[in-house]
């Protein structure tokens, strides 16, 4: 059952959304080589609480921390650690808050230090199979345009489209339905009115796109060990143009200047 929303309750989102995006942008400044990933962990879970929001992953079927951090061949979900960044890293990082009762959830891939132009390249058509499927996110369409749009852009680079994990609804939980593939066709899947809210998060492999979980439990790595790139919106659906809830600014203002 798909859980629409009304315009006061998609504000209340877009503030859960947007603190996300300001966490991650605290992060951002912290990101070089010679820091661990669960120093970066304390970072956001620090801010999160100091902005009265409560980090939405921390527990969650158990998991253990407030960020997912993955590195180079982690796709996803995985667990901050006294792991030391490197120079040429890249780290996927997803980040997700409570606030007043209404999750926010977005991630975002790193680089660190200077990285290959192999990986920037990953990192930017990763970014614009996102962008692709935002576009797609209108009331008329359907789920399968979306999944199309950022299949379609991936595969155009010559990369893989990982297909055991997906972006979902968003609201009063977590995940919601829909499912949102980040493969699939045209025209198929449910069909998008205005105000389902939902997360895109393209999780796109340099290699093959099979992957595999590791013994935590948690960490999904590529099959081949070759790098994965991550990036996550939240999205409004709405009547001619998708209403983004993240931003990435904050994020780049930060970069920017470092």
């Amino acid at each position: 059952m798909l859980h629409y929303k009304t315009d006061e309750e998609v504000g209340l989102l877009r503030k859960s959304n947007l603190l996300v995006s300001r966490a991650l942008a605290e992060v951002a400044g912290h990101i070089r080589p010679g820091v661990t990933t669960l120093y970066l962990d304390s970072i956001a879970e620090t801010f999160i609480r100091d902005n009265n929001a409560i980090p939405a992953f921390k527990g969650y079927g158990g998991f253990p921390n407030s960020l997912c951090t993955s590195v180079n061949a982690e796709v996803v979900h995985g667990i901050p650690s006294d792991y030391v960044l490197k120079e040429g890293d890249i780290i996927s990082i997803d980040c997700g808050v409570v606030l007043n009762g209404w999750y926010g959830d977005g991630a975002y891939t790193f680089a660190v230090g200077r990285i290959s132009d192999e990986l920037k390249r990953l990192l930017e058509y990763t970014r614009a199979s996102l962008e692709e499927g935002v576009r797609a996110a209108v009331a008329g369409n359907r789920i399968g345009d979306i999944s199309s749009a950022v299949q379609t852009m991936a595969e155009s680079g010559g990369y893989s489209v990982v297909r055991e994990l997906v972006g979902h609804g968003l609201g009063k939980k977590l995940h919601e339905a829909p499912e949102v593939p980040n493969f699939g066709k045209r025209g198929s899947g449910p069909k998008m009115k205005k105000g389902l809210v939902i997360c895109i998060e393209p999780m796109i492999n340099l290699g093959r796109k099979e992957t595999v979980r590791l013994n935590d439990g948690w960490t999904i790595r590529t099959a081949d060990g070759r790098p994965s790139a991550h990036f996550e919106y939240a999205v409004a659906v709405d009547k001619g143009r998708a209403d983004v809830l993240t931003t990435f600014q904050f994020i780049e203002d930060v970069l920017n200047k470092m």
